[in-house]
């Protein structure tokens, strides 16, 4: 189908501020550009914002905390006990956001977060791994997967059931969530109990047909992935390891159930399907959504795009049910 008429009236407005080479201007200037498209938060009022710092593998590693507005828990920050001591802590889900390794915050997405605490009713903890080019991989997914085991350890003091945790992230996000699981898995870690992958990066070879139907005009290009991927690892062949790109994964088995969230007009749009497809086909309970006539990052965008509210709606009823379960 074509572009949702909201989707193709977004698509117009950054077309405009975004039409760069990023190969001719420094990794600065296009974050410059990105934080500036990003604009003012416009995401739900939640219980609570807190900033904390996990315990990373080269220092603090700065998060924020969003105790949803809904009733339960007395929001981070307020109890006067310990939170151990109360006896209704949430899920906990952690946050890994977008930007190809390169770009975004905790800022950029903070109306995501937002959205998916009160939606999903549990604590997000989002977090400020590190970025490429200044720390190229492996550093972003040991950043992550080092605050997964710091939010399981202090799990009550965030208002958290440590059974029931979850990860995700969009794009670059994804990918790391993706590799949280891998190495929760790997390493004997925090035993997670769902996966949210929206729209994930899980491969850095460019040989789809998404790719070559949607690598041009919507948005996210097959030339900035290829910026990004160039930014992100130190050499081409470290592309093969799963970490960076989870589609080559050997085993695919015993990791946590899935959503995996696609965009029809996206570049990523087939290696995020294959990832599902090899999840399901590994015994993992999956669930994979291509949503018809929108384009890569239309999730953070609910205000703007009708899909986006379905699809946040879609993710938190996924989310309360894996909780449950």
């Amino acid at each position: 189908m074509p572009l949702d008429p909201e989707a193709k009236a977004v698509l117009d407005s950054l077309a405009e501020g975004l039409d760069v080479d990023p190969f001719s201007v420094p990794h600065t200037v296009m974050r410059d550009a990105f934080a500036a498209q990003s604009g003012e938060n416009d995401g739900p009022e939640v219980g609570n914002v807190e900033m904390r710092e996990a315990d990373g593998p080269e220092g603090k590693i700065p998060v924020r905390v969003y105790t949803p507005a809904s009733s339960g828990t007395t929001p981070v920050g307020q109890n006067t006990e310990p939170a151990s001591s109360q006896t209704d802590l949430r899920p906990g889900l952690l946050f890994f956001h977008g930007g190809g390794f390169v770009l975004c915050d905790l800022d950029s997405h903070d109306s995501t977060c937002r959205e998916l605490a009160n939606g999903a009713d549990c604590v997000v903890v989002s977090v400020d791994y590190r970025l490429a080019p200044e720390s190229k991989f492996p550093a972003a997914p040991e950043d992550c997967y080092a605050a997964t085991e710091w939010v399981a350890k202090n799990a009550a003091s965030l208002g958290i059931d440590a059974n029931r945790i979850a990860v995700s992230g969009d794009s670059a996000g994804g990918n790391l969530a993706a590799a949280v699981t891998l190495m929760c898995r790997d390493r004997n870690g925090p035993k997670l109990v769902h996966q949210l992958l929206i729209y994930p990066v899980t491969d850095n070879r460019f040989d789809t047909a998404s790719y070559k139907s949607n690598g041009v005009g919507y948005f996210l290009t097959e030339q900035m992935m290829r910026w990004f991927w160039d930014h992100y690892l130190e050499s081409e062949s470290d592309g093969d390891d799963a970490l960076a790109s989870p589609l080559r994964a050997p085993d695919l088995g015993r990791l946590p159930s899935a959503t995996v969230v696609t965009a029809q007009y996206d570049p990523l749009r087939d290696e995020g399907r294959a990832y599902a497809r090899r999840l399901a086909e590994a015994g993992v309970a999956t669930t994979q959504t291509d949503y018809p006539g929108v384009f890569h990052g239309f999730f953070g965008m609910s205000g703007q795009i009708p899909r986006a509210r379905q699809a946040i709606e879609q993710v938190c009823a996924e989310l309360r049910e894996a909780f449950a379960a």
